[in-house]
């Protein structure tokens, strides 16, 4: 398997067409995966916002006090209010904004950026990822991965994720075949589009490198069952249910 960056991606604007800038730099193969972060996403989807746009509410003012006092450093309850509209639920408001988005990603601040935002304070997520890979894909003739960096609980650091995907499944279901002692695999489920996005997040790396765009080359769904289940449902999601159920007391 080899991956590869696009280079040479000018700074994306509003409007931009991100399937045509990127396919004027790229000689697509069958079996090819394209690797797109969401913040390029965004971007030419016109997801740049002022704080101003999101004038405090209540809520808003109470949380961005509360976290400020948990963790000592100013809070702007506009950027609350940002997460709030950008948010279906917040799972926790303290000590930081855990978020469940409308299209089902959970993240911290609802996935809203504050870096690499020319022009503007923040960077939205996109509003439907898949449907942005949807476009991307029939336009370049390759399935897409829209990415962005996560935290994981029990663990430090970030890692890429899928947050939309098109023209591959999400998962491949190993349950029903056979380990090497003939054992048949009964809960296996490979989450390949998350695999596929950190294996991109290697070599697209973090800060200002400016290589949004990453070919995956050479890899192999295989001959497996497809899944597009990624994101869990809330009646199967028993860390939310606990998580809706705490308070933190700090």
């Amino acid at each position: 398997m080899e991956t590869f960056a696009v280079a040479g991606l000018p700074e994306i604007r509003a409007g931009d067409d991100l399937a045509a800038l990127v396919g004027e730099r790229v000689d697509f193969e069958e079996g090819d995966v394209l690797c797109v972060a969401s913040t390029v996403v965004s971007k030419a989807e016109g997801r740049k916002a002022d704080l101003s746009a999101f004038p405090p509410s209540g809520r808003a003012e109470a949380i961005a006090a509360r976290l400020e006092s948990v963790t000592g450093d100013p809070k702007d309850p506009r950027f609350a209010q940002a997460v709030i509209e950008e948010s279906k639920a917040l799972l926790t408001e303290a000590p930081f904004l855990l978020a469940a988005t409308r299209f089902g990603h959970i993240t911290v601040n609802a996935g809203i950026d504050r870096s690499n935002v020319p022009g503007a304070d923040l960077l939205l997520l996109p509003e439907d990822p898949s449907a942005s890979a949807e476009h991307l894909s029939e336009t370049l003739d390759v399935p897409v991965v829209v990415t962005d960096t996560s935290g994981r609980p029990f663990r430090y650091g970030q890692r890429g994720v899928a947050i939309g995907w098109a023209s591959l499944p999400a998962a491949r279901d190993w349950r029903g075949e056979s380990d090497r002692d003939g054992r048949e695999l009964g809960v296996t489920v490979q989450a390949v589009v998350d695999e596929l996005a950190a294996t991109a997040n290697l070599v697209a790396g973090e800060g200002g490198g400016g290589t949004p765009a990453v070919v995956v080359r050479g890899w192999a769904f295989g001959d497996h069952a497809g899944s597009d289940d990624l994101f869990r449902r809330e009646e199967d999601d028993v860390v939310r249910e606990a998580l809706e159920e705490w308070a933190f007391d700090g």
